[in-house]
């Protein structure tokens, strides 16, 4: 049996991962191929509950801390369910992973990218994505979106724009070193648009 592919969706708050990976998960059913659709932080049960402490508007959680964090609930999601599902040969859609990491606490946070890959090395044991989606989108559009919502902001939607623009930049410099891997999609088109632009990206791997 063929191993499943791990392609992973990024992008700053209110790009529209959660739309493009239900939209994305929907048509490849639609070919045949076997899905799961998880996020991060959780996807499983004692990564939910880590994604609980960090995005609590009431906590202070320092930068280092949320970096470890992050790393300990992506190092249980890997070893309880992305290995397994991809070594049965199921497809994973993944709304963030290690490069979220970098770019919002590298990047965002300022502890620097290679500090924080460093740890999610550790953390993912290898484990690496077949193919990258990244929504980019103008910060200010991203938290227009995420205000849009209606929902009351979790912890890191409440930062300030400055920190976002950091990300978005981190995340700039993640494509331009990466630009196989990662596929760079303009998140402020139509959602049909979007879907397009994400199916053609991966047309090489179904």
């Amino acid at each position: 049996m063929d191993p499943g592919k791990l392609i992973t969706i990024e992008g700053i708050d209110g790009a529209g991962k959660s739309t493009l990976a239900v939209g994305l998960a929907q048509a490849l059913e639609t070919r045949g191929i076997a899905v799961q659709l998880l996020r991060e932080p959780g996807g499983v049960l004692a990564s939910e509950r880590i994604r609980d402490l960090v995005v609590d508007p009431k906590l202070h959680v320092g930068a280092r801390a949320e970096a470890l964090l992050y790393a300990a609930a992506r190092a249980q999601l890997v070893d309880e369910a992305l290995r397994p599902l991809l070594e049965k040969g199921t497809w994973v859609l993944l709304d963030r992973f290690v490069d979220s990491s970098l770019a919002y606490q590298g990047g965002g946070r300022r502890l620097g990218i290679d500090a924080v890959r460093e740890i999610n090395e550790f953390a993912i044991q290898g484990l690496r994505p077949d193919r990258t989606l990244l929504l980019a989108i103008d910060p200010a559009a991203g938290q227009a979106r995420s205000r849009a919502r209606g929902a009351p902001p979790d912890r890191l939607e409440n930062e300030q724009r400055a920190f976002f623009e950091r990300t978005a930049a981190a995340y700039a410099a993640l494509a331009a070193q990466e630009p196989k891997r990662i596929r760079t999609i303009d998140a402020s088109q139509p959602p049909a648009d979007v879907l397009k632009s994400a199916l053609d990206a991966i047309s090489d791997l179904i």
